[in-house]
């Protein structure tokens, strides 16, 4: 009986520790800088979404803008970033005709809130829909593009939304599976982020961009999800997790065979 009882407590206790810190560790969101970089010049707009505007996002113009309505990409970061990571690493998008919208998460950067699967989920859909109500954007050419963590948010964005297309970097088959190759137990994890299940309606086109020798997310994972829905464009590269060089020439042509031929390439002055 007592071993019965030492065996009962200490797996109410391992559960507790997992169910308390298990959000802390899937959402280790960077310090908050104490305020945004300088933005003018740069073309970047500074939007405000969500109720009561107080969700972050940076609109990346096209350069030049176009003479109508260009395509876009909305993108999701990783657990451990925040937007201002990635204002200066969408230049190629940008010269190719392509807006690009950087979301912040609840609880990164400088957006209040917490991190959970449904305030994520939540904040992309509000991304998209502001994108799509936009009069210099083509809502019939948005992409969603998910690095890692935000591979989740991109899945949930396409099954709820008619993205033109969808790109995932990275990124894994569910949170539960990743957990227990840690020795979770899946019931446990609280935020299943389940992206198979989020493709398995989803018949539009999708990248799967994972590096081989990824140790964080095997590339297992992104085989997985392009093997899930027909037709998706597999792209091993030679590389792990945080080291790949982003391989633009194939996800522009991807990008731009979804977005109509050309389509992408800005009007000439």
């Amino acid at each position: 009986m007592g071993v019965l009882v030492v065996s009962l407590v200490v797996a109410l206790g391992y559960a507790g520790l997992v169910l308390g810190v298990q959000r802390t560790i899937m959402y280790p969101a960077p310090p908050a800088p104490l305020s945004a970089p300088a933005l003018d010049g740069r073309g970047v707009e500074a939007l405000r979404l969500g109720p009561g505007g107080e969700r972050e996002a940076w609109l990346l113009s096209p350069m030049p803008a176009p003479a109508r309505p260009a395509p876009a990409v909305l993108f999701a970061h990783a657990n451990a970033e925040i937007i201002d990571d990635w204002v200066n690493r969408f230049e190629p998008l940008r010269q190719a005709g392509y807006a690009v919208l950087l979301v912040e998460y609840p609880g990164y950067g400088r957006t209040p809130g917490k991190p959970t699967e449904a305030s994520l989920t939540g904040s992309v859909v509000d991304a998209f829909d502001a994108l799509a109500a936009r009069a210099d954007v083509d809502p019939e050419r948005i992409f969603a593009w998910g690095r890692s963590l935000g591979g989740g948010p991109a899945c949930a964005l396409a099954a709820r939304r008619p993205v033109a297309g969808l790109v995932l970097e990275s990124t894994f088959t569910s949170a539960r599976s990743l957990a227990a190759r840690s020795g979770v137990l899946p019931f446990l994890v609280l935020d299943s982020w389940d992206n198979l299940a989020g493709l398995a309606d989803y018949r539009g086109p999708l990248l799967v961009v994972h590096g081989e020798r990824d140790a964080i997310i095997p590339a297992a994972h992104g085989r997985r999800l392009a093997e899930a829905v027909p037709g998706a464009q597999w792209a091993g590269l030679p590389c792990g997790h945080n080291d790949c060089a982003r391989p633009w020439d194939v996800i522009l042509d991807f990008l731009d065979r979804h977005a109509g031929a050309g389509s992408a390439t800005p009007d000439p002055a």
